[in-house]
């Protein structure tokens, strides 16, 4: 080759050298750039943290067969992953399910987990996959006293009664900004507070308009006893929790949903609909 010449490399030798950067630089593979969605942990597995309890239509007991939204959310971002499925049902709680992709046991939490500040500072979220309102439901007696004669809006906004929420739920962190001035009181679980309800031993209790709606359905008798009160002007927004080490695995759950769901969100009309349908009301 005469001294001077100019070495032009293909097109092809440039994309091909690039590409072999990308797969063997160093500094890439240690910032996990490709390692968090090529192999999670190591190994060939997506493993998805999920409540031990029942919370249809979204998913069923441990032990029970593995359906429901959330289930076959999982298994479609474990398929698009090409990775196989693995659910932990260790979970007592919401927030357990938190704490495990917190300390890097599982990877991804797909079960009805609503954002919250307080569990943002631990995780990693996708955007949200449904929207839902917040809700309260009453004994109709104790909310007539309690109201005496004013407009339910005006009772709510400025209510200082005794207001009860589930233990370590994401509505027992809302309470505080919700209802400053409630008597707050947490209850093991939705059927106890239910029964606080019915029985008036407090004013109202505190969860998702899907969970107060789907309540009617499971008991219409309910009805005769209790009202329902949608707060429109406050959304629970679910998402997929992400363990906070993976990043691109955060946005690979993003682009999932944007690309598969055409960025739409589930209310609560929707998920109603499919609860009624699986119940076959």
């Amino acid at each position: 080759m005469a001294p001077g010449t100019n070495i032009r490399p293909s097109r092809r030798a440039l994309i091909g050298g690039a590409a072999a950067f990308f797969i063997t630089s160093p500094v890439l593979a240690q910032t996990g750039f490709l390692s968090d969605l090529s192999q999670p942990r190591g190994a060939r597995i997506l493993r998805v943290a999920m409540p031990r309890f029942l919370s249809r239509p979204f998913f069923e007991k441990a032990g029970d067969a593995d359906a429901g939204i959330d289930v076959e959310l999982s298994r479609d971002i474990a398929r698009a992953l090409e990775l196989e499925l693995s659910f932990d049902r260790s979970a007592a709680t919401f927030d357990d399910a938190v704490g495990l992709i917190a300390r890097g046991e599982a990877d991804l939490a797909i079960c009805k987990l609503s954002r919250t500040v307080r569990r943002g500072r631990l995780i990693l979220y996708s955007r949200p996959y449904a929207a839902l309102n917040h809700g309260l439901i009453t004994n109709r007696v104790r909310f007539a006293r309690l109201a005496a004669g004013q407009l339910a809006d005006n009772v709510v906004r400025g209510f200082r009664g005794d207001l009860g929420v589930i233990a370590h739920s994401s509505f027992a962190e809302f309470a505080a900004t919700s209802f400053p001035d409630a008597h707050i009181r947490e209850f093991e679980d939705w059927g106890s507070m239910i029964d606080a309800v019915r029985r008036e031993e407090i004013d109202m209790a505190y969860r998702d308009d899907f969970e107060i709606k789907k309540l009617m359905v499971d008991d219409p008798s309910l009805t005769v006893v209790a009202r329902s009160i949608t707060l429109t002007d406050r959304t629970d927004t679910l998402a997929i929790g992400i363990r906070p080490d993976m990043p691109h695995l955060a946005a690979f759950a993003d682009l999932f949903l944007d690309l598969t769901r055409g960025g739409e969100v589930m209310k609560t009309d929707a998920i109603i609909a499919r609860y009624r349908a699986a119940q076959g009301a």
